[in-house]
């Protein structure tokens, strides 16, 4: 019986099709590393980059305050100051940890994280140019009172300018340090200290290292004071 014959005389076009489905998965995977990689450098931390004084690197680049009390509690709060669940627990625990800050009975450390855009950059950076003002505390208790919608443009550089006027901060160099972003690196550097202990989602606050429940100690003031009692 005579055999058939191959199409293409006898040759294989599997050669081909192997060539055209591989260069395609080539440029696929291509794509996809080219997307990754602003990503992956974007949450990479800079340890040459510039911090406010009042930042401890040693506490995950936190803002620190009390940072030489020892034996009291030690709060540690990551929060992004577009997040409406982080408005809530500042309108609930904000006046007291103010309060624990200015009796010096807890050592607290603010982390802004920049989980939902640019304009949580341009905050968190605003924050860092404020402490350097001493005005921190202002800023955030004023930041979160006046939030508006995510994302929605209200954020810009010369909106942190003119917070900074009515916060009474006159030195010209919050201005240089908000128009410059001086403290985008140090941004970067909280958020890389963040993903190491595994915050995703804001506020996440730790008492003395340990995570606190987010289901009961953020929802009212008596269980937030109750939590950092037991930690």
């Amino acid at each position: 019986m005579a055999q058939a014959k191959k199409p293409n005389g006898g040759k294989p076009n599997g050669g081909k099709d192997n060539f055209t489905r591989n260069l395609v998965i080539a440029v696929v995977v291509g794509v996809a590393l080219i997307m990754l990689v602003p990503t992956v450098l974007s949450n990479r931390g800079d340890s040459s980059a510039a911090i406010p004084a009042s930042v401890s690197a040693e506490d995950g680049y936190g803002i620190v305050f009390n940072k030489e009390l020892t034996g009291v509690p030690f709060i540690e709060i990551y929060e992004d100051f577009q997040c409406p669940a982080c408005a809530r627990f500042e309108a609930i625990a904000g006046s007291y940890i103010e309060d624990l800050i200015s009796t010096k009975k807890a050592k607290v450390a603010f982390h802004p994280l920049s989980f939902l855009g640019g304009e949580s950059q341009l905050a968190a950076n605003a924050s860092a140019c404020a402490a350097d003002q001493g005005k921190f505390l202002d800023f955030h208790r004023t930041l979160f009172a006046n939030q508006p919608s995510e994302n929605s443009g209200a954020w810009s550089s010369q909106y942190f300018a003119t917070l900074g006027i009515g916060l009474g901060i006159s030195s010209g160099e919050y201005d240089k340090c908000v128009q410059g972003q001086d403290y985008i690196g140090w941004v970067k550097n909280v958020a890389e200290e963040g993903s190491k202990r595994n915050v995703n989602s804001t506020p996440t606050v730790f008492v003395n290292g340990k995570e606190i429940d987010r289901n009961t100690a953020y929802g009212s003031l008596g269980d937030f004071m109750l939590a950092v009692e037991k930690a």
